[in-house]
């Protein structure tokens, strides 16, 4: 099993000033026992944020096009980031699907572009409170997760983020029951898909309103490899203490 993840979202938000909280987090973190952190700023930001990691802080975009290149104005290539330092890139977010209408293919064709750059995919997944009320949680994450995944995927390559979608900005945060189901069905589709072996190994992150004082019970919950956070990630002091209760986990 690789290290644990915390990776931050920061959606569209940070200007260059908001680089600063880049340093502290990166000065904090890097030793060989603590988890692996990554941080996706906006697309303005990626190649500074790169350039100021230096190494002991991942990078990663939010979104890229499945193509290389070609006539998409306004929309950022998987070599792009690549090129700009990024490792990392989030696909699949419910902000992308709900906002832009990205289907499983869509996503799909996505994360092919991302491993064809040789990024790292944060693929996400997630269901609605409908959803969820009419008792559809476990369909409609497979349902994304076979959709979504192209062949292919390996522990290196993929990192699979549950955030439901009715806990995402809301504070509202899912059960630790809740979570363990979910985590528990996405690691038997993985296994059952891919092999036991990368099956096991890929890491399963939970994402939907974690905060420092929720962390340590989320970390404990089965198969929660880490955790996707968007607002608490901004600012280094809600950050590091979300990374230091997953080192202790």
């Amino acid at each position: 099993m690789a290290r644990k993840l915390a990776a931050g979202n920061w959606k569209m938000n940070g200007l260059e000033a908001a680089l600063s909280e880049l340093d502290t987090i990166a000065a904090a973190i890097g030793a060989d026992d603590m988890p692996e952190v990554a941080i996706c700023p906006p697309f303005t930001l990626v190649a500074a944020a790169a350039e100021r990691a230096k190494g002991n802080l991942a990078i990663g975009g939010q979104d890229c096009h499945a193509e290389a290149a070609g006539a998409h104005t306004g929309d950022v290539s998987a070599e792009m980031l690549k090129d700009a330092g990024a490792t990392y890139v989030i696909l699949g977010h419910s902000e992308r699907r709900q906002d832009h209408g990205e289907t499983d293919a869509d996503v799909a064709a996505k994360v092919q572009a991302a491993w064809d750059a040789e990024l790292s995919v944060i693929l996400c997944c997630g269901e609605s409170l409908a959803q969820r009320e009419a008792d559809e949680t476990l369909d409609v994450v497979r349902r994304q997760l076979d959709g979504s995944i192209p062949e292919g995927a390996t522990a290196e390559n993929l990192v699979v983020a549950y955030e439901p979608i009715w806990a995402i900005g809301t504070g509202r945060v899912a059960e630790p029951p809740q979570i363990a189901e979910v985590h528990d069905a996405m690691r038997a589709a993985l296994r059952e898909r891919f092999g036991d072996e990368t099956g096991k190994a890929i890491r399963l992150l939970y994402g939907g309103s974690v905060k420092a004082g929720n962390a340590a019970e989320i970390f404990a919950t089965s198969n929660v490899d880490g955790a996707l956070v968007g607002g608490a990630s901004l600012k280094a002091g809600d950050f590091l203490p979300i990374v230091e209760a997953l080192g202790a986990a």
